[in-house]
């Protein structure tokens, strides 16, 4: 495993025995310590079978650098986020696939403040020291100290923060933990509600963490994957649902009626409550969809600005704007006040406190949105040659199109259309958008006719 194919765009990912093992996860742990010249590093893991051994390798290595292992156990991505930034650490690492199928396993990694690593300054140079095991050699060893306990309390305290406890009324809310790392992070959090007094209800699904997966990858963004949410909102009469990815660093939710709320819903209706509790902030938004956000942040009197896709991205241009807020339609949420990383527990919390605070449902915030600026959601084409592809859409539009955006991909906005189109960097995949105004028949037939100039298959 010398080449180490695991290093992927962002962070690592790879197949369990094939391009990722201890071996590999000893080498990223004792190169992230050398390359930082920590004294600290965060590390958490995961609920997949391999995740404590992993990490405990990563352990050894950031040792074996003479660097101390903040180890913080059983957690979601955002606990080791904020373990970095409140214990000062010089990195942090979080063992995790995500939502990827059960032989995978990974690591996403951070620097000091929580920052994301630079791609040629810090990542790409991760890589070739853990790929040529030029170790410096160390007069002596780190310690590996356990600060779960202290990392969790932490971590609680600061989510709810952003909201007003006492402001919360008797809610019925279904959680799915999709049986990942959030479960106990989660029953933390309740706790704490539960010690304030605060009157919130939650039926609890698929909720303690079960390595095998027994009902599935946890991926609430596949619509298969939807009906054991919606299904129990309806069945309990809940107020909405949320559900949670494998290492809950993004979260989805469900209204009353069970309808999925599509994320570009979802970042509009965060960044109206940031609107109203800051007056004039800066909101960041991805390029895929944005007319839904945009219309929501004029409205409110606040900024909008457009990041290119991806969590570094997004991070790197919210602290460059101190922007109070960061989404994605793909369901990572960003806060200025949580080190500028995105939390899957923040929103709900959010949530929670819009419907106490007003009364009205989750669905009636969404409805008129969804009717305004109907969006298609992310699809996939699997072609045979991507750029191809694309070459010929634009030929089509490029002519009468108001505006063209190369900010990720390309998007072509028109009257009252627009579209976005991206390759994957990984896979013969275009990536397609659509969204209008006002007119969901409209959209459909964009849809269909951008679909048929791209050719391949739906992925």
């Amino acid at each position: 495993m010398s080449d180490l194919i695991c290093f992927k765009a962002y962070d690592v990912r790879g197949e369990i025995g094939v391009n990722i093992d201890e071996g590999v996860a000893y080498r990223i742990g004792r190169a992230v310590a050398q390359h930082f010249s920590a004294k600290s590093v965060v590390i958490g893991f995961d609920t997949r079978e391999t995740s404590p051994a992993f990490a405990a390798a990563a352990a050894r290595g950031v040792m074996d650098a003479d660097a101390d292992v903040l180890n913080i156990g059983l957690v979601g991505t955002e606990e080791m986020y904020w373990a970095v930034t409140e214990f000062g650490a010089c990195a942090g690492i979080e063992v995790t696939a995500s939502h990827n199928p059960i032989n995978y396993n990974g690591m996403k990694i951070v620097k000091s403040g929580s920052q994301p690593l630079d791609n040629a300054g810090d990542f790409q140079v991760i890589k070739a020291l853990a790929g040529s095991q030029r170790w410096v050699d160390v007069a002596e060893v780190g310690r590996e100290l356990d600060l779960s306990t202290e990392a969790r309390k932490a971590y609680v305290d600061r989510v709810l923060t952003f909201v007003d406890v006492k402001a919360l009324r008797p809610l019925k809310i279904v959680v799915n933990s999709g049986n990942g790392a959030a479960g106990p992070t989660f029953d933390a959090i309740a706790q704490r509600l539960q010690e304030l007094g605060e009157p919130l209800d939650f039926i609890r699904v698929h909720h303690k963490p079960d390595a095998s997966f027994p009902n599935g990858i946890p991926n609430p963004l596949l619509p298969e994957n939807h009906s054991a949410t919606a299904d129990v909102v309806r069945r309990e009469a809940a107020d909405f649902g949320v559900a949670f990815d494998g290492d809950f660093d993004r979260c989805f939710f469900f209204d009353e009626a069970g309808q999925f709320v599509p994320g570009e819903y979802v970042v509009g209706l965060l960044a109206s409550i940031f609107l109203e509790k800051e007056a004039g902030a800066k909101i960041v938004h991805d390029p895929r969809v944005i007319w839904n956000t945009q219309d929501i942040v004029a409205q409110k009197g606040g900024i909008a600005v457009q990041s290119k896709t991806g969590h570094a991205f997004m991070k790197q241009t919210m602290r460059e704007q101190k922007a109070a807020y960061g989404g994605e339609m793909s369901a990572h949420h960003y806060f200025r006040d949580f080190a500028y990383c995105d939390s899957g527990m923040i929103p709900w919390l959010l949530i929670a406190e819009l419907v106490s605070c007003t009364g009205r449902s989750l669905g009636d915030w969404v409805e008129d949105r969804f009717a305004s600026f109907p969006s298609s959601g992310e699809m996939n084409f699997k072609v045979a040659d991507a750029d191809k592809a694309i070459k010929k859409v634009l030929s089509a539009y490029r002519g009468d199109a108001l505006s063209i955006d190369e900010t990720d991909g390309v998007s072509l906005a028109f009257d009252d259309w627009r579209f976005s189109l991206r390759r994957s960097n990984t896979e013969p995949l275009v990536r397609l958008n659509v969204e209008s105004k006002s007119n969901a028949d409209a959209l459909a037939t964009h849809v269909n006719a951008v679909a048929d100039l791209l050719g391949g298959t739906r992925a």
